[in-house]
This record gives structure tokens, sequence and C-alpha cells, in this order.
């Protein structure tokens, strides 16, 4: 993936690389991948798409705008009743 080249470093008080690094470079994979293409999406729709869970799947758009996981741009919307949809804006790479 290009936009995501550089090495994945996850971290947290819980975090054990030997453990969930696999995990979760899976997942911000899985995610960015599903959401590059700028649509509207909600949590439920891309867990249905990735097979990941919901919460996962926030965290993982938490940490797409994070600069060392890419500074993209993750809008979210209200859709109503508590139910939020999101969107990936990837942040062109440096030329």
């Amino acid at each position: 993936m290009a936009v995501l080249q550089q090495e994945l470093r996850f971290d947290g008080p819980a975090y054990d690389h030997e453990r969930d690094s696999a995990r979760l470079t899976g997942q911000i994979l899985r995610v960015f991948d599903y959401m590059k293409s700028g649509n509207w999406r909600t949590l439920r729709e891309i867990a249905q798409a990735t097979g990941d869970p919901e919460s996962s799947i926030s965290a993982q758009l938490r940490h797409l705008r994070k600069r060392r996981f890419g500074s993209h741009t993750v809008e979210r919307e209200h859709v109503g009743g508590g139910l939020y949809r999101y969107r990936l804006i990837v942040k062109a790479s440096p030329a």
C-alpha cells in the first residue's frame, strides 16, 4: 500500500509487539483499503466488509489521522439515533 509505506508503529499500555503487531497491521490495512474510495460508511458496513470488530475499526480510523499513519482526514457525519458514518480522505503522498 503506497500511502502507508512506512513501518506501522502501534503503541499503548496494553500493546505487546509480538502478540499484537500482525493483527493490528492487518486491521489498519483492511480498513484503509476499504475506505480509500472516499465513500461514506458506517462502522457496521466496514465491519461486514473487513471482518473486523467495530471497536477495532473505530480505533484504526483514529490511527489513520495520526502523523505516523499518514495524517489522513477521517470525516464523521451524524446519521441519526447515535449512528455515524465515516469517510476517509487519503492524503497525497509527497512527490
